[in-house]
């Protein structure tokens, strides 16, 4: 079972129709609880029980936009439903382009 994690990533969101293909491919995410769209900031936060990379590579793959994780929170959920945070993660390291050429244009 995976940890609940909150996240925050880079996305290039030039535009409406950008937003609108960052939106959808959030919302058909199932793992994520929640999530924020900070469109002038080009940031984007999620919430939910899932492995950070993965949800950044499924997003990645939906929107054919460069995803850059920029936090990483984890909490582990005890019995007695109290979160323990552990320490913040920060990776810019984490650069997700998988092919150059598929980078989608706004027009």
């Amino acid at each position: 079972m995976d940890q609940f994690c909150c996240m925050v990533m880079r996305i290039n969101i030039d535009c409406n129709g950008c937003y609108r293909k960052v939106r959808r491919a959030l919302l058909e995410t199932q793992e994520l609880d929640t999530h924020l769209i900070e469109m002038k900031q080009s940031k984007v936060s999620v919430c939910g029980k899932f492995k950070p990379q993965e949800i950044a590579i499924k997003i990645r793959k939906k929107t054919n936009r460069r995803v850059e994780i920029l936090e990483i929170q984890e909490f582990s959920i005890n019995n007695e439903q109290s979160h323990e945070e552990k320490p913040l993660m920060i990776s810019s390291s984490w650069n997700l382009e998988s092919n150059q050429n598929l980078f989608a244009t706004c027009t």
